[in-house]
């Protein structure tokens, strides 16, 4: 029994698993290249409530927020990041730690797997939108790829527990925050449990969200740039960064228009001015100028607008997107999803935090 108990645990068990089940592809290479293409058996969301209705288009298609100052954000500084989350927060690991034995955990938006395998007695799989990030994950030796929040690429009914841990907040749009919910219950079996936590706007230090922008506190869509990226502030000429080489691949076309772009979504910011109901949030991560060096893109970043200069504290100072919620709008979210009722709801170190359970 031992020696098929490991047998069942081992990584060639879930790879097997994976491709006889037709719902993922497991990243191996480096270049991360699917050893099948991904061809999600996403089901639309079964939905009550007309107000939680959303294009499946709108939805899916990627604001660019999102794209700039999250997706880019976490790929250039995944190393500093990743060493930075070792430690694992209580309630999730007794979360994690109350599944039977045998169960498949299934975390979305793993960010450097620090949950993956926690539980010795439970597969993972882990997925995340930062190609930088699943690299630290697979270099780990854990069963990951790359996927997005919105779009689980799963079959349905599959794991017995999702984990969402510090991802939605980054999610720019209502309708975005709750096809996240859906996809997160549609690819657990009935019965399953799902925990979702996310950042407070109710934090505990209050002197940190002094060091945080606020933009606009609402985004109408005729604010929104192309598919979703709100109007914003004129920005300060971004310094030059003598110190940190230019990547050799940054002369191409391609990375110029993307220059172009963050200069225009930086010009076009709006800030909101009451920060009392403030919820919309550009959040610095201090990336140390001999950390920036070893990529060595963070001058690209810094002429595009993406990242700005603070030779005070010797680093490159790139900005996250926040959507922090509120009391209860986290639960609100799945009024509308009828087969999944909320088993728990608690705060914990600054952050909302729900469990779900899908009843049908």
């Amino acid at each position: 029994m031992l020696i098929l108990h490991r047998a069942l645990k081992s990584t060639k068990f879930i790879h097997f698993l994976c491709c006889y089940s037709r719902f993922i592809c497991p990243m191996t290479d480096t270049n991360f290249k699917p050893l099948c293409t991904l061809t999600p058996n996403v089901e639309p969301s079964t939905i009550d409530s007309s107000n939680h209705t959303a294009s499946p288009t709108r939805v899916q298609s990627t604001p660019e927020i999102e794209k700039k100052y999250v997706h880019r954000v976490y790929d250039a500084i995944a190393p500093h990041f990743s060493s930075t989350r070792f430690a694992k927060w209580p309630k999730v690991a007794a979360f994690l730690s109350s599944l039977p034995s045998g169960s498949l955990v299934l975390d979305a938006g793993c960010g450097n797997g620090k949950y993956l395998g926690l539980n010795p007695d439970c597969f993972f799989i882990g997925c995340d939108i930062s190609s930088s990030l699943i690299k630290i994950c697979s270099d780990r030796g854990h069963e990951v790829l790359v996927a997005d929040a919105v779009n689980l690429p799963y079959r349905t009914g599959f794991g017995d527990a999702a984990i969402s841990i510090a991802v939605l907040h980054h999610l720019s749009t209502e309708h975005r925050r709750i096809r996240a919910i859906e996809e997160l219950v549609r690819v657990v079996k009935k019965g399953g449990y799902v925990l979702i936590t996310v950042w407070a706007k109710e934090q505990e230090h209050r002197s940190l969200i002094s060091k945080w922008t606020p933009l606009s506190e609402k985004y109408v869509e005729e604010e929104w740039i192309g598919p979703g990226s709100p109007r914003a502030r004129p920005a300060a000429s971004p310094l030059p960064l003598t110190s940190i080489p230019e990547n050799e691949e940054s002369s191409s076309g391609q990375d110029k228009k993307d220059c172009d772009d963050g200069l225009k979504l930086l010009r076009d910011l709006k800030v909101e001015d009451n920060v009392e109901n403030q919820q919309e949030y550009f959040v610095p991560w201090h990336l140390p100028y001999h950390r920036a060096e070893i990529s060595g893109a963070s001058a690209q970043a810094l002429a595009s607008g993406l990242a700005t200069r603070d030779d005070k504290k010797g680093a490159v100072v790139y900005n996250r997107y926040y959507h922090v919620f509120s009391e209860g709008e986290l639960e609100s979210l799945t009024t509308g999803i009828n087969n999944v009722r909320v088993v728990d709801k608690f705060f914990d170190k600054s952050n909302w935090c729900i469990i779900l359970e899908k009843i049908s």
